[in-house]
């Protein structure tokens, strides 16, 4: 799918549900109370880039996300008697380990519905952090008509983790320190799911500087906010690395929010997220989940749009299972060359391996694992096909012995990642 900017004219949100007077009242609420996180220059990315790359290091709150803010704000901000009763919430993680984190410190009881398909990872952070999980449905949405649900039965607080107006002000203190770190940031990069976020650090970065340019991401798979700002019909579904921000249905006041503040719209890909995850573990030295690199799979992906800026993106968080992880890194390092499996046709006699491996050897690459296939093969009954899971140095030395092998006589194919 091609990288399709939506350009939007700023302007005032309807009915303003969201001002930069309540971003900068909840900066004062939860001042001291969550990590002041550093918004740190990246000469590397920059490099990479072309853009003048900054990043801010959500991924070090005490629960790894940005979301601590929000759900702190709203929390605060609650009747004694509402506080008493309890709290629920329907969230993919992040918003669940930051409501259950301080709610537990401010003697709350927090409930939360998370999807069945929600990490293991996130679910055992979030009880430990004194959290009541409830698994129910296959997405977002399911576990959120099943915590309205227990809402009434309960007489439980909803708290919402995205269309929520003082979640929103919590989440645009973000926006509120990077610009006092780094005031002459001319463009914020922001994660889109349900809107919070961006709402938030949109609408106080607007007041800061009228001129700033903000930027929109969304997952490819999950275009729910895309889709309703541009009036686009593209399909909503899949299993997205980004589950942070999968949601089908963007919210309602976040979207009226946005409509008058993002100036462009981008759209990441899988491999695109994979890809930038990889790059800030590589060079960064951090570790962020799917939807904490949407932000910088956009501009690495869509350079021109970035080249001279001075770019501010948010790294929203790093709560990511450690398998789902290793599958990353692994597919990033095929993708670049270094890793491979390749399938090549041999005899099936004495010696045809060796040979083969001798042409490995004399290449220095690595051969790893090897496959013999002699029945489910197009080969003749005397010949099998051998697949040999193999490390480069990078694509140019595995190009080098691939080109060697078929020199050779041997018919090679590459298994492609995708």
């Amino acid at each position: 799918m091609d990288q399709t900017v939506l350009t939007i004219a700023p302007g005032a949100a309807e009915a303003a549900p969201l001002t930069a007077a309540d971003v900068r009242a909840a900066a004062e609420r939860i001042s001291g109370k969550v990590v002041r996180t550093p918004t740190l220059h990246s000469a590397t990315l920059s490099a990479i880039t072309g853009a003048d790359i900054w990043l801010k290091f959500e991924n070090l709150q005490f629960t790894a996300a940005y979301k601590e803010r929000g759900a702190l704000n709203a929390l605060l901000l609650l009747p004694e008697e509402a506080k008493s009763r309890g709290v629920i919430a329907a969230s993919a993680g992040n918003h669940a380990q930051g409501l259950s984190y301080h709610g537990t410190r401010l003697g709350v009881p927090v409930t939360i519905v998370m999807p069945k398909t929600t990490p293991t990872v996130k679910v055992m952070q979030t009880e430990s952090v004194g959290g009541k999980v409830v698994l129910h449905g296959e997405s977002f949405d399911e576990a959120y008509e099943h915590a309205r649900k227990l809402e009434g039965e309960l007489g439980l607080t909803f708290i919402h983790p995205f269309d929520d107006p003082h979640v929103a002000a919590g989440q645009g203190t973000v926006a509120l320190e990077m610009l006092e770190d780094v005031p002459d940031l001319d463009t914020l990069v922001l994660p889109v799911g349900g809107g919070g976020l961006s709402s938030g650090m949109g609408t106080v970065a607007r007041d800061i500087k009228p001129d700033i340019r903000l930027v929109g991401v969304e997952a490819q798979l999950y275009p729910s906010m895309y889709n309703l700002l541009k009036g686009t019909t593209l399909p909503i579904g899949g299993d997205t690395l980004a589950e942070g921000i999968a949601v089908i249905a963007p919210g309602l006041m976040t979207s009226k929010v946005l409509r008058g503040l993002l100036d462009d719209f981008l759209l990441v890909s899988e491999s695109q997220i994979e890809s930038a995850l990889a790059l800030l573990l590589q060079i960064e030295k951090t570790l962020v989940e799917g939807a904490g690199a949407a932000g910088f799979a956009a501009v690495m992906n869509n350079r021109e749009l970035f080249a001279g800026r001075k770019v501010g993106i948010v790294l929203s968080g790093g709560n990511i299972d450690t398998r789902l992880l290793a599958n990353v890194l692994l597919r990033d390092l095929a993708r670049s060359g270094r890793l491979a499996r390749l399938k090549i046709g041999l005899q099936d006699r004495a010696g045809a391996l060796f040979k083969v491996a001798k042409v490995f050897h004399e290449h220095n690459v690595n051969i790893i694992e090897v496959f013999h296939q002699r029945i489910f093969t197009h080969l003749p009954a005397k010949g099998l096909v051998t697949e040999i899971e193999c490390e480069a140095r990078d694509k140019a030395q595995l190009d080098a012995l691939v080109s060697a092998l078929r020199r050779e006589g041997y018919e090679v194919k590459q298994v492609e990642t995708e």
